[in-house]
């Protein structure tokens, strides 16, 4: 996958379609609410189902030097409003990475993550793509919006997929990890649970995994951020808080306009390619498009981490 380029003319080109059609960009999730088709996941984002049990993101002709993004995000609750963000500012992610030189040849995998105990569809997964294909994988993503109310949601069955399932050029030809962001206002569960891979994706584990040590096999793979954006009471739960800063230190970033989740993604990934100055962000975010808000947003959210520099491949864990 990823051998397309990124075009904001398609971009405009495909909602002014769904918008003469009066069609939701997420086109699954309305047939399924319309009760069009029957609620499950859409077979394309079944981790279940996924060509030889991996997604790929490799090098093209298009992309010789293709590096990986993961974007995973929490779909319970009110949460489901960031795949809607996501999509709606996709031109600006891109535009930052691309035409800002944020990061060569980006390919972004969609996935949308929510809780094994109770839910229909607890985990979704698109492939990498560096095209308008990603909206694509968007449009399939069904918007639950379970949960189990118990402050925990399956983040370390994503966790799982980024350590396992995840096959990238970047690492196995140039040795450098991919970025991967977890978007999210809960904790995870403190273990990778054998019964929840067998009817997730379909395979036998030994035993169960420790979060701590899931969380270190994925970060040989993928600088791992956890997001905390504004949208629900949980972001001012010290409970939740440390916990993620417990496991992932530094790279736990609270974002106060949740409107800001592409910019912040595009920025994180910027200053740690050595890209862009801290001091230039906010310039480079007007430049983009973003409001006052979202850039002064954006700017706190990095504002412990990027003066001294992300690492670069640091593999930081807290254990």
């Amino acid at each position: 996958m990823g051998g397309t380029r990124w075009s904001d003319d398609h971009y405009r080109d495909r909602a002014a379609r769904l918008h003469k059609a009066k069609r939701s960009a997420f086109e699954y999730d309305e047939d399924i609410r319309e009760r069009r088709v029957k609620a499950g996941v859409h077979e394309l984002m079944d981790p279940a189902k996924m060509k030889n049990g991996i997604r790929e993101s490799r090098d093209s002709e298009a992309h010789p030097n293709s590096n990986a993004v993961a974007v995973m995000f929490d779909v319970t609750g009110s949460m489901q409003r960031v795949p809607r963000i996501l999509q709606k500012n996709l031109p600006t992610l891109m535009g930052l990475c691309l035409r800002n030189g944020y990061l060569d040849d980006p390919a972004i995998l969609i996935g949308a993550i929510g809780d094994a105990t109770c839910d229909l569809v607890p985990l979704q997964l698109g492939q990498f793509e560096s095209g308008n294909e990603i909206e694509n994988d968007l449009s399939r993503l069904y918007l639950e919006g379970g949960g189990g109310g118990q402050q925990m949601e399956s983040y370390e069955l994503a966790l799982y997929f980024l350590a396992r399932k995840a096959v990238m050029d970047s690492l196995e030809k140039r040795g450098k990890k991919g970025y991967a962001f977890i978007i999210g206002d809960e904790m995870p569960y403190k273990k990778v649970k054998r019964r929840e891979v067998e009817k997730v994706f379909g395979e036998t584990l030994q035993a169960d995994i420790p979060i701590r040590e899931i969380i270190a096999e994925a970060q040989e793979k993928f600088e791992i951020y956890f997001v905390l954006p504004n949208m629900t009471s949980y972001y001012n739960d010290p409970k939740i808080l440390d916990c993620w800063r417990d496991l992932l230190g530094q790279y736990v970033l609270r974002l106060e306009d949740p409107a800001g989740i592409s910019e912040l993604i595009a920025s994180t990934i910027g200053l740690s390619e050595e890209a862009v100055a801290y001091d230039n962000l906010s310039t480079d975010l007007g430049g983009a498009g973003a409001n006052q808000s979202v850039a002064d947003a954006v700017s706190a959210a990095l504002a412990d981490i990027a003066p001294n520099k992300i690492p670069k491949n640091s593999g930081l864990t807290s254990f």
